[in-house]
């Protein structure tokens, strides 16, 4: 498919058609750059997204549980290989 390059104020631009659009789910924002001579248009992922679903998964599987303290995560390492002063 082919598209002209239009004029929007000092830069330029390109009309995606709705075909486009509805085949690779690009919304509002997305996310563009140059990649070995080639323009890279794809969706904007934001930060930290998914995470809910991942911490609803967590707590279903009763995995959300707090660490009660940091020698709980201790290792022999610690006891044997450290010398505290």
């Amino acid at each position: 498919m082919r598209a002209q390059i239009i004029r929007v104020g000092n830069s330029r631009g390109i009309r995606i058609p709705k075909v486009l659009l509805n085949q690779t789910g690009l919304k509002d924002e997305v996310e563009i750059f140059a990649e070995k001579n080639t323009l890279v248009i794809r969706p904007s992922i934001k930060p930290r997204s998914g995470w809910d679903e991942s911490f609803r998964a967590m707590a279903n599987h009763q995995d959300d549980v707090l660490l009660e303290s940091m020698d709980s995560m201790g290792h022999s390492f610690d006891e044997e290989e450290w010398e505290w002063k």
